[in-house]
């Protein structure tokens, strides 16, 4: 009943919002029980059914857990972003993300998994561009998460018993379900992860996008995110590609350019210069190439707080937009003035070509020296650096 209690037509009612976001954390609550203690085909079982009418021996049976795929990928394309629906939508990506962990509990890659054929081949397949568009304008608004607001308010003439007993029964039951840590850590939280529906839009669309090829069809949130186009290409001839779709480039850019302190972020602009090329052409056509490589420099001077992952990922971008010849002049041209986080010595002014190679060699260096590392990261690290 859960399940099936997502019509759309409902959600302008804050007690139904209310009422439904309640909903989703249960089920997902349970279902990172379930994933990490059954397997997908007990899973399934536990959202079959069968419906036999009184005095009858016929029954209808039924599968909920592709409705519920389908309801959250519904609710996140259909539902707009709003205060009042931040937390639900919030929810909605969570639970999907929580659906698509049953490969890490797996030592084989997951090709014909019962989520994965419902995401990839199901009736999702058909939301599969709006989906990804979605979580990219998700990625791209940065909301900030709304301050908590009460469905019911106490009143001043005694109604706020219920009120109050209300929120006793609903604070003990999240202690419980928080192992009572949620109380003292959800303002630091909060602080540490101002944008949780951004990061946690961000995160989805990197799993779906690298989901691995079925034996019979390739991925489409893959093919999505590998050729979307520009809003202001003006292009009549129409795309091979299915699942294609258009999307701001210069607000995806910008976000990108203020993002990549996290991995996710830092991720998203390697698959995109690595696999569209739409993308890759627009973010070497910019003037401002200097916002998205100072960044990228930053991680990489700042090495021994990054894990190896963000810093590999830094240096290989580094290494494709090196390539461009073009791209090589004009970071020559850039000039900067005073580099605030660049404390081993004052510099006034340097170019933004000067900076990118005294930054790699300091990698390299400090890369030669360190000894925490294995020696086959070690060497692949140094293969990329001087590659640049």
């Amino acid at each position: 009943s859960v399940v099936l209690g997502f019509p759309m037509r409902k959600l302008r009612a804050s007690l139904f919002i209310w009422q439904a976001h309640n909903a989703l954390f249960l089920v997902r609550c349970l279902l990172k029980v379930f994933i990490r203690e059954m397997s997908e085909e007990d899973l399934h079982l536990q959202f079959s059914y069968q419906a036999r009418a009184p005095g009858t021996y016929e029954s209808n049976s039924g599968d909920l857990l592709e409705e519920l795929i389908c309801n959250l990928v519904h609710l996140i394309v259909e539902v707009p972003l709003l205060d009042i629906t931040y937390n639900i939508l919030f929810e909605a990506v969570t639970t999907l993300l929580v659906l698509l962990s049953y490969q890490l509990f797996q030592k084989e890659i997951l090709r014909e998994g019962l989520v994965y054929r419902c995401l990839t081949r199901g009736r999702c397949l058909s939301l599969t561009s709006r989906l990804v568009k979605t979580l990219l304008y998700n990625f791209i608004r940065q909301e900030k998460c709304p301050p908590p607001a009460h469905i019911f308010t106490p009143q001043a003439d005694g109604g706020g018993l219920l009120y109050g007993l209300a929120s006793g029964v609903a604070s003990g039951l999240w202690s419980v379900f928080t192992l009572g840590g949620a109380g003292s850590k959800s303002g630091v939280d909060q602080e540490q992860n101002p944008l949780p529906l951004s990061n946690q839009s961000l995160l989805l669309l990197l799993v779906l996008a690298n989901l691995p090829d079925g034996l019979d069809c390739p991925n489409p949130y893959k093919q999505a995110v590998t050729c979307f186009k520009n809003t202001q290409d003006t292009s009549s001839i129409p795309s091979p590609q299915p699942h294609t779709f258009q999307i701001n480039f210069n607000s995806l850019y910008t976000a990108l350019c203020e993002q990549q302190r996290s991995d996710q972020a830092t991720l998203l602009l390697y698959t995109l210069l690595h696999q569209n090329p739409n993308m890759k052409t627009y973010m070497l056509s910019r003037t401002d190439v200097e916002n998205l490589v100072m960044p990228i420099l930053e991680i990489l001077y700042h090495v021994e707080e990054r894990n190896s992952h963000h810093v590999y990922m830094a240096l290989i971008i580094l290494l494709i937009l090196t390539e461009d010849d073009t791209f090589n002049r004009s970071i020559h041209e850039v000039i900067l003035k005073n580099i605030n986080w660049y404390t081993e010595r004052a510099l006034t002014e340097i170019s933004l070509g000067s900076l990118l190679i005294l930054v790699v060699i300091r990698t390299i260096q400090f890369n030669m020296t360190r000894t925490r590392v294995r020696v086959t990261c070690s060497g692949f690290f140094l293969l990329q650096s001087w590659a640049v």
